[in-house]
């Protein structure tokens, strides 16, 4: 018998927490979309979402969707935070030692900016921005903090990048042990999981249809928007519109 295959393009988990998002929509809207289509009269939204819940349960082993969407978000708010203070860093190191271009590039290369900003930036890499503020961390010495300092950069700031180096990893580390399987993904997992995305899919289908006309809402059933807005995008385009 052949295995059975996935048929969404994102990971596993990345798929039920968008679906989850969408029923959520789905619950909010309800007094509209259930005057187009009667089978979705209470309480079909609640049971789908309920679906998804006892599914992440028992195929992940986490309580619930809201546990993955609660962590993810912690690590979002920290590295969000964190990106806009390096970056303020980085530019004034960049301005301020510009008439010595060595010594910006030595700076930058030793703070870690050269090899992960990029990457932590750009990418939204989570382990690039760990790098980085491990290295930053590591290598700001109290000569070079002076340095940068006396050249017009706010003591402050320099030390307030050295705590998100621990909160992060810390937040990262119980994010991806919250997202992290408990149990095996078994083909009877992947059975489920293609279940519920088909249900949700044509949810989503069908209520994106009936907000044709409004952007804002119809976007709230579009299954790339709602996966990338959760900052899991997928490697391919998800079938749902």
């Amino acid at each position: 018998m052949a295995p059975i295959t996935r048929i969404y393009s994102t990971k596993d988990v990345d798929m039920l927490l968008a679906i989850d998002t969408i029923i959520d929509s789905a619950i909010a809207n309800k007094t509209f979309l259930q005057t187009k289509r009667s089978t979705w009269a209470d309480p079909y939204f609640l049971n789908t979402k309920k679906k998804i819940n006892d599914i992440i349960q028992k195929h992940l082993g986490v309580d619930n969707a809201k546990t993955l969407r609660q962590a993810t978000e912690i690590v979002k708010s920290i590295q969000a935070n964190a990106l806009l203070e390096l970056a303020e860093i980085k530019v004034q190191i960049e301005q301020d030692f510009k008439a010595t271009p060595d010594k910006k590039e030595e700076i930058l290369n030793q703070l870690g900016f050269t090899t992960y900003f990029s990457d932590a930036s750009a990418s939204k890499d989570q382990e690039a921005l760990i790098n980085l503020l491990y290295q930053y961390k590591a290598n700001l010495t109290t000569e070079l903090k002076n340095e940068i300092v006396l050249k017009g950069t706010a003591a402050a700031a320099l030390t307030n990048i050295i705590q998100y180096a621990d909160s992060l990893k810390n937040a990262d580390v119980t994010q991806e042990g919250t997202k992290g399987t408990k149990k095996e993904i078994t083909q009877e997992a992947i059975q489920a999981f293609n279940e519920i995305y088909g249900t949700v899919s044509s949810i989503a289908i069908i209520a994106a249809k009936f907000y044709k006309g409004d952007a804002t809402k119809k976007d709230l059933f579009s299954f790339s928007k709602v996966a990338k807005a959760l900052n899991n995008p997928g490697p391919k385009k998800p079938k749902i519109v």
